[in-house]
């Protein structure tokens, strides 16, 4: 077994598509895996253009190392607003962390690394969430703003972690009309139906989304 290096402190960001199982389920497996390497990849390659390292990719979702944490919101913004590119694709959320982490045989581990993958699970789709640390290892971030979203109890870390939403200056939360079956995003006027049920309305991006919602349709609202 080899030895791990010294601890070192870098920002580890973890990236996925939001419904990513949703989507499989309701247009396959060979369409969600193209998706997932084209994201992946994607994302890879930002990183790597940008000083960080694509550390693994682990299904539909990337794990990055940046030593500069600035550069990794940048980053997180960039993968959630840029690589799937709206109307037809699912979104893409982001959490990361910073911290020391110890390197073995190519791959990262500690309780930053735990810490960063805790956060991302927290983003909604199209969010970047970050940690109080990469906030204050970043600096002063240009054209970046910063909503604090508390403190926040995550699994097996004892002490509360304050998170904060990361989006560009002047921008409002993105709100993406989807899916309820494949999660995918549909932009008004380009849905193939609508269904009303319960009092609201749902867009769908095929037919075969529309039947399913309408066998189950508690399977996929509330």
């Amino acid at each position: 077994m080899s030895r791990a290096e010294a601890p070192q402190a870098s920002t580890f960001l973890f990236a996925d598509i939001a419904g990513y199982t949703a989507l499989t389920e309701a247009h396959g497996d060979e369409d969600a895996v193209e998706l997932a390497r084209m994201f992946c990849r994607a994302v890879g390659e930002m990183a790597g253009a940008d000083g960080g390292e694509l550390v693994k990719t682990i299904g539909d979702a990337v794990m990055v190392r940046h030593p500069d944490a600035a550069r990794a919101v940048a980053l997180g913004l960039r993968a959630a607003g840029e690589v799937l590119p709206g109307h037809g694709f699912p979104t893409v959320r982001v959490g990361m962390h910073h911290g020391p982490a110890l390197e073995s045989e190519g791959d990262w581990f500690g309780s930053t690394v735990n810490l960063a993958a805790r956060v991302a699970a927290l983003a909604a789709g199209g969010e970047v969430l970050l940690t109080g640390a990469v906030r204050e290892a970043a600096g002063e971030l240009e054209g970046v703003s910063l909503v604090s979203r508390g403190e926040q109890q995550l699994r097996n870390v004892a002490a509360l972690v304050p998170v904060f939403a990361a989006m560009p200056e002047g921008s409002t939360p993105a709100e993406h009309e989807v899916d309820p079956v494949c999660r995918m995003v549909v932009a008004e006027g380009r849905e193939v139906g609508t269904v009303h049920h319960e009092g609201s309305d749902y867009r769908f991006c095929s037919l075969g989304c529309i039947r399913r919602f309408a066998d189950a349709p508690d399977a996929y609202v509330g």
